[in-house]
């Protein structure tokens, strides 16, 4: 084989290759924090395991000089010098070239490297923070899918585990953290040494390094685990929240898991630039400031569930993902989709109040939105060059694989999941996993065909409509694959139906294989409910799998008439809504019969089914603008009259004995009305916000209607009148509180005129918007404005290419480009990205201009229906 081996070889491969791999890495990193470089030594036990001239493995961004690199074989005085150290920056590879052939066995890698900390929030980077008035640098990492290789020379896979020891040599003043406990420091004048004791196995995209100022809460789980949260200097009292939602977190998952948390610390800290949400880094927890910090005064209730939520997912990830690890990026899901599912398995246990599985309907939707297209992906995704990972962290890997784990959960039952997990992670710890190593675990566990009924979803994209028909007392079920564009999918999926006929306690289930089945009432007993004035029946039952149901119209009937007598639960009623919205975008029902049924929910209590009859109806105002915007006043006011009542009854200020629920509709209703340009909401939002603006401690404007004043106060501005503009850039440029930031930043591009709107979206170029929290303000951006932002992208794309990558860059393509909703927005598209797609956003494009198609085909369903306007006058004016 040696003999046989060129450098050309290694080149554009989609993984490294197998004839070496690390043992344990000795590495030692020196950050010079105001001059934003690094150096750094590193010494890797690999084992040989086939003759070889060559050692390859990833770099990136590094600077190497062949006189840094040595290979020692173990039990020999030998020092091998290389040949030749090849760079490939296009596959971010090293490729080490010896004259000698290395023999199988044990030997030590050693190489010197040199580095950058960037400023593109991956790799090793800085992060800008504020101490006593002066701006600092602090050194963070983040390494997750690929980017361990920036900080230092390493076999970057996830199969490739090891053991690292880590030394930093640090200024003395700071705090240096990895993801083991230190185990001794030294200080040298200006700065220490801190060695840090040896890790247990586990992947490089795992590892971490935070050098920097901070102050932390902390205390110990029932087991003595030590638990901090690391602050910003003078914050740590918002870290609390946290810190007692990691403890429960800890052992509720050493429980469920049936295997304790295996490190002997557990550090969560807070960065100030952060491109993610978080990152599970193993012992070492990082995420942005508005996902683990919760301030008591400022601090919104949907702040805390965040906080809460992410805290989980991240935790559970300690277990699910870095104890068992996937063998490839093709198995994401099985990191993401998990620790998505189990996070709100936390949730209810800790706080059953805020109904968090009706709010993960939430998840499933979203991961409803982006299967529905041609462009999507199967769950187990196909990547072969590292280049195309970053864009699989979407709504298929988190929501949809989350969406099936919940669908076989209930399926197989709880508790026999359960146990079944249990022995997959003990099986499979400190080791790596494959898909089909969890069915296997879950068959044995349970005894069902797990492979069989799981395949469909997971290696086929898409998902199934049923389409559902009464004839002759049977149920004549259909099934094809839905599409947002109406188009017909060739998928074919096992489906596990569940339906209710008339109460919850008339339920059915069985496996659907075919494309088309009966199923028989008088068989299932169902007979008598059929006979009775009250008909109804719902499939689906409480939307715990991932399809889609489409009823006839005597079915679709007594659902409408079943949710105006308050015969379905919330998660039904949240699933009929769904449902038909999808269906009306792909042309397969008309809008006026998705209004009607909007309109039968008048009497709605909970909070996520009003959310999202919120969100449907913005999206249905938004398409209207172009589909018919003559009409558009009288949707509005048919909207604003359905809104209000809920609205006036909880008022803008808290009730003392109010639930968590109230509080997260208060800000949700009135920040809708205020975009609906609703004059009462805005003439109160803005008398409070001019209270609030010279006393930030006014009780008149309290932390979960705040956004709703903002977007109310956008609704004034106009070029000639910027005063509330400029009173919000004062609120952003006065709080310390990200939370605060993230909240004006989504209300300043809501103001309806579009000079205002260019000019805020030049403001997320500028020095004072940290790049992470560029999305926020460009999802705020007003119905009637997307125009402009796709303007605005397009002459400001050579500098948003060069100053944003990964997951951030593909916000500006999905966000911006999305919403337009017409063929020649989306012809503009595609001969806009044909010479500026490159493959990192490749999916993103092609994604994001499918919608456009899709949004145009919707505007030309609307302007077919001959009878919405008198439908409209109707619903406005039927008082």
């Amino acid at each position: 084989m040696a003999a046989e081996q060129t450098a050309e070889q290694f080149r554009g491969q989609a993984r490294l290759p197998h004839f070496a791999s690390p043992r344990r890495y000795d590495l030692r990193l020196t950050p010079d924090l105001p001059a934003c470089v690094f150096t750094g030594s590193v010494a890797v036990s690999i084992g040989v395991a086939a003759p070889t001239r060559f050692l390859v493995l990833n770099a990136a961004e590094l600077d190497v000089a062949t006189g840094g690199v040595s290979f020692a074989p173990q039990g020999s005085d030998q020092v091998l010098q290389p040949l030749e150290v090849t760079n490939v920056p296009e596959d971010e590879i090293l490729i080490i070239r010896f004259n000698e052939v290395l023999s199988i066995g044990e030997g030590t890698l050693t190489i010197a490297f040199k580095g950058t900390l960037n400023d593109k929030m991956h790799g090793f980077y800085r992060s800008v923070y504020e101490l006593n008035g002066e701006k600092k640098n602090m050194a963070v990492t983040q390494f997750e899918p690929a980017d361990a290789r920036r900080c230092f020379p390493c076999w970057d896979e996830p199969a490739f585990k090891a053991v690292f020891k880590i030394t930093l040599e640090v200024p003395s003043e700071t705090i240096a953290l990895s993801n083991m406990p230190v185990i001794e420091e030294k200080v040298n004048g200006p700065t220490k040494i801190v060695y840090f004791q040896e890790s247990r196995i586990m992947s490089t995209y795992l590892v971490a390094v935070i050098v920097g100022n901070f102050d932390y809460v902390e205390d110990f789980t029932t087991d003595g685990t030590r638990v901090r949260v690391y602050t910003q200097v003078g914050k740590s009292a918002q870290g609390r929240f946290a810190l007692e939602v990691a403890l429960k977190t800890l052992v509720l998952f050493k429980e469920y898991f049936a295997v304790p948390y295996p490190l002997p610390k557990m550090d969560m800290v807070a960065i100030p630039d952060f491109a993610a949400g978080a990152m599970e880094n193993y012992g070492l927890v990082t995420y942005r400031e508005t996902a683990l910090l919760f301030d008591e005064m400022h601090s919104a209730a949907a702040n805390k569930q965040r906080v809460a939520v992410v805290v989980a997912h991240e935790l559970a990830h300690q277990w699910f993902g870095n104890l068992v690890t996937m063998e490839w990026w093709t198995h994401l899901w099985l990191n993401e989709g998990f620790a998505t599912w189990v996070s709100y398995l936390a949730a209810d246990q800790f706080f059953p109040e805020w109904n968090v599985w009706t709010q993960f309907l939430e998840e499933s939707t979203v991961g409803f939105k982006l299967d529905a297209l041609a462009g999507s992906h199967p769950i187990e995704v196909d990547i072969n060059h590292v280049d195309e990972i970053d864009e699989i962290f979407d709504a298929i890997s988190y929501r949809k694989g989350a969406s099936v784990i919940r669908m076989l959960q209930n399926y197989l039952g709880a508790e026999v999941f359960q146990n079944s997990l249990a022995a997959y992670i003990k099986r499979f710890a400190y080791s790596n996993a494959k898909t089909e190593d969890l069915w296997a675990a879950l068959e044995e566990g349970s005894g069902e065909p797990v492979r069989t009924l799981m395949h469909s979803w997971t290696k086929q994209q898409g998902y199934p409509v049923i389409n559902v028909k009464l004839k002759d007392g049977k149920f004549q079920l259909e099934q094809t694959q839905f599409l947002s564009s109406g188009s017909t999918g060739v998928g074919q999926w096992v489906v596990p139906i569940t339906l209710c006929c008339c109460s919850y306690s008339r339920q059915a289930k069985f496996l659907f294989h075919g494309k088309q089945e009966d199923f028989d009432l008088s068989a299932s007993g169902f007979t008598d409910c059929q006979k009775k004035d009250g008909f109804w029946i719902k499939l689906n039952v409480n939307q715990t799998s991932f399809y889609r149901v489409s009823y006839d119209e005597e079915l679709a009937a007594r659902l409408r008439y079943a949710i105006e007598t308050n015969k379905l639960g919330a998660a039904d009623r949240y699933g009929v809504l769904d449902d038909a919205y999808a269906l009306c975008m792909a042309g397969k029902q008309k809008l006026v019969s998705l209004l009607h049924l909007i309109s039968v929910y008048k009497d709605e209590t909970e909070y996520t089914v009003l959310a999202h009859i919120i969100t449907t109806s913005l999206h249905i105002a938004e398409m209207m603008v172009i589909a018919a915007p003559e009409e558009l006043v009288h949707l509005k006011k048919f909207l604003i009259d359905f809104l209000e009542p809920f609205a006036l009854k909880l008022g803008w200020d808290a009730k003392s004995d109010e639930g968590h629920l109230n509080a997260l509709l208060r800000g949700t209703l009135l920040t809708a009305l205020a975009e609906l340009g609703h004059e009462a909401t805005i003439n109160e939002a803005v008398r409070r916000f001019n209270v609030f603006l010279e006393d930030r401690e006014t009780p008149l404007l309290p932390p979960d209607v705040r956004k709703a004043a903002y977007v109310a106060l956008m609704q004034t501005v106009s070029k000639s009148n910027k005063t509330g503009y400029e009173s919000l850039l004062r609120i952003y440029r006065e709080t310390d509180l990200s939370q605060e930031k993230v909240r004006v930043l989504g209300s300043l591009a809501s103001s309806p005129d579009h000079d205002v709107v260019r000019e805020v979206l030049n403001f997320i170029l500028s020095p004072e918007v940290r790049n992470q929290d560029a999305i926020f303000l460009l999802r705020g951006v007003s119905s009637g404005a997307h125009e402009v932002a796709w303007q605005w992208l397009k002459e400001n794309w050579d500098y948003i290419l060069g100053a944003y990558s990964g997951t951030l860059l593909t916000y500006f393509v999905n966000i911006t480009v999305s919403p337009l909703a017409t063929d020649e927005h989306g012809d503009e598209a595609e001969e806009f990205f044909k010479s500026r797609t490159k493959a990192n956003i490749a999916r993103t494009v092609r994604q994001s201009i499918e919608r456009v198609r899709i949004n145009a085909q919707w505007v030309k369903n609307i302007k077919a229906e001959a009878d919405l306007g008198n439908v409209l006058k109707k619903l406005a004016y039927k008082h």
